[in-house]
């Protein structure tokens, strides 16, 4: 049998380290152990029940079932636009600053292709999600950091970066509330992330993945920047905030010729999302968001239980104000991978190590606020059976 290689595009792209991840769990699952589980993000609540039921609805009409319009319905792109009226004070014009996208990974990967040329340089966060460097390679550009550190409350700093890499940049990737650090963004972050924009002809592409779900009081949007629109776009996610990750289904808001580009590369890969779908997120955007503050709370309470018990065995790590992902420094003689593993073998607690979202990630892990409380304590419980933090304090 011929064997094809992969393109070189193909080769490029990062390895999938999340599946070897699993792979590992799995192994340590089919041995018998219980194993609590908090290296995914996936969320584990159900999609509420009145979004459910306009998908049901929209099912049931023969109409719904054809292809739908390639750049999407605009009944879906209206919901958006008045949505971010609503909820951010954004006015959005529905027809040429709004894209309907299958999935915020999809456009996150589809982005550096749309406006970034090989060769070029795409600045993404360290740490921070590991598909935006997975668009950058594929759009052949050339991946540039832009270090995330505990003391700056991993907030963007550009003076980091280096001139000549600045020159080079057309593209940055910024989200919060952060995956993996749980951190959320400052007006004065926006404001300088505009300015620094401005100043060297950079997009800025702001991932509002977990939106809605914020401890220290409302989501802030990157649109409500003053210039914000002038310099980029937003991708908003309903997966989180609606528990709708399976359906697949987001938006790419904002500058007019990014969203232009985006709609013009999607055309030539597939029509829109089902048309039942957008009926289910026009009904998720429209509708009360008392579900959407209800999750936050429940994320929140969770978060709490967990730095409870966390501070019984002393192991200490920056609060989360958003997301759902807590961001925790290993102890001293472990790495990120080695710690990891050891919780695996030893505790049979799953969490990501923190080299997972790059360079500067090294040194932390992520645990998933994606189990209930019970079983968020119980997990700390045994971490801290292991003395592993005592240790560190007795040094």
């Amino acid at each position: 049998m011929k064997h094809f290689a992969p393109s070189i595009a193909i080769d490029r792209l990062p390895a999938p380290v999340f599946a070897e991840l699993a792979q590992r769990i799995g192994a340590v699952k089919a041995a018998g152990h219980d194993v609590i589980t908090l290296g995914q993000g996936t969320p584990d609540q159900t999609t509420p029940v009145h979004i459910l039921d306009a998908l049901k609805e929209a099912i049931n009409d023969a109409s719904n079932l054809q292809y739908p319009p390639f750049r999407g319905h605009d009944f879906l792109k209206q919901a958006v636009a008045d949505f971010y009226q609503s909820e951010f004070g954004v006015t959005i014009d529905p027809a040429s600053e709004v894209a309907i996208l299958l999935g915020s990974k999809a456009g996150i990967v589809a982005l550096p292709q749309t406006i970034v040329n090989p060769g070029e340089g795409v600045i993404v966060p360290d740490p921070g999600y590991p598909d935006y460097l997975s668009g950058a390679a594929l759009a052949g550009a050339y991946p540039i950091t832009l270090p995330l550190l505990a003391e700056n409350a991993f907030l963007p700093d550009y003076t980091l970066l280096d001139t000549t890499d600045v020159e080079r940049a057309r593209m940055l990737f910024l989200n919060y509330p952060s995956n993996p650090t749980g951190a959320t963004a400052t007006a004065e972050a926006f404001e300088q992330t505009v300015a620094f924009a401005d100043a060297n002809d950079i997009c800025v592409v702001h991932d509002l993945a977990y939106g809605g779900i914020s401890f220290d009081g409302p989501t802030r949007s990157f649109l409500q920047t003053e210039g914000a629109k002038d310099v980029g776009i937003e991708l908003f996610s309903l997966s989180k905030r609606f528990n709708m990750s399976g359906f697949r289904i987001a938006f790419a808001i904002g500058n007019p010729s990014v969203i232009s580009s985006i709609e013009t590369y999607q055309e030539h890969l597939y029509v829109s999302a089902f048309t039942p779908i957008q009926h289910a997120a026009t009904v998720a955007l429209s509708s009360d968001q008392t579900c959407v503050r209800e999750l936050s709370a429940l994320y929140e309470a969770r978060r709490d239980a967990l730095f409870g018990k966390l501070q019984d065995i002393g192991w200490d790590g920056p609060i989360p104000g958003g997301s759902f992902f807590v961001w925790l420094p290993v102890p001293s003689g472990f790495t990120s991978q080695s710690f990891t593993d050891h919780l695996l073998d030893e505790a049979h607690v799953a969490v990501t190590p923190g080299h997972f979202f790059g360079e500067y990630g090294e040194g932390y892990v992520r645990i998933s606020l994606i189990a209930d409380a019970e079983r968020l304590v119980e997990a700390a419980e045994r971490i801290g059976q292991l003395n592993l933090f005592q240790q560190a304090v007795a040094e």
